[in-house]
């Protein structure tokens, strides 16, 4: 099983875990196993039982960890956020024009990770994957309100502030740049989702990157034509 190697220290939300599951070999058995385990079965069928045996432990050595597979899939997800709040910050800090710097992060945020030259963990493109396919099982549920005062959604929406930012140094006036980048953070997720199950939703084409032309073409026109 491929090791997950931090390139870089990405903060994590404390009230995600008990233990740090950066701070072990087993912790970090927990984080690989279950994105795997996780993109097999779906989260729906996922258990702390089928991981402990996928990765030779046992159940009660991941609850040390975490706490319930919940928090778990907050962890991995939050995680991700946080890598990417990391690689928009490292890749647009060099870069003066506000237009070059949205394109930048559009790019990011809508694209699959090049495993050669785009990624901040090892196995990056495996848990955009899961993202893609589970992120709004932490959105879509009775304790969001909960987290959200405990903290749990500050990467994510520090990447939407950022990028938010960077609408309104091109265009001061435009009125929804919140509501236009989360938009487009969910809804090319969502593209990539319906590619794979649901296709007559989309206009995937074999060999072109069609979802971050399509977000890149809508935010430049929206913003410019206010």
């Amino acid at each position: 099983m491929e090791t997950i190697i931090s390139k870089l220290s990405v903060p994590v939300n404390q009230h995600l875990y008990l233990k740090d599951p950066l701070s072990s070999e087993l912790g970090m058995k927990i984080l690989t196993g279950s994105i795997a385990s996780i993109s097999e079965l779906g989260f729906e069928k996922f258990t702390f039982k089928k991981l402990a045996t996928e990765i030779e432990t046992t159940e009660a050595s991941i609850y040390r960890y975490f706490e319930s597979k919940q928090k778990l899939l907050y962890y991995l997800i939050n995680w991700y956020w946080s890598c990417i709040s990391v690689r928009i910050l490292m890749e647009t800090k060099n870069i003066s024009d506000p237009s070059i710097r949205l394109e930048k992060c559009i790019h990011i945020l809508t694209s699959l990770p090049n495993p050669e030259n785009e990624f901040i963990l090892q196995n990056e493109v495996a848990l955009k994957t899961l993202v893609i396919n589970e992120s709004s099982k932490v959105f879509l549920t009775k304790s969001v309100d909960d987290e959200n005062k405990n903290g749990v959604f500050s990467e994510y929406k520090k990447v939407v502030a950022f990028v938010s930012d960077i609408i309104l140094e091109i265009n001061p006036s435009y009125p929804f740049p919140n509501m236009l980048v989360s938009s487009m953070m969910e809804g090319s997720n969502q593209q990539r989702f319906f590619a794979l199950h649901l296709p007559r939703l989309t206009n995937e084409q074999a060999g072109k990157e069609v979802v971050e032309s399509f977000y890149s073409d809508l935010i430049f026109k929206v913003i410019k034509h206010d």
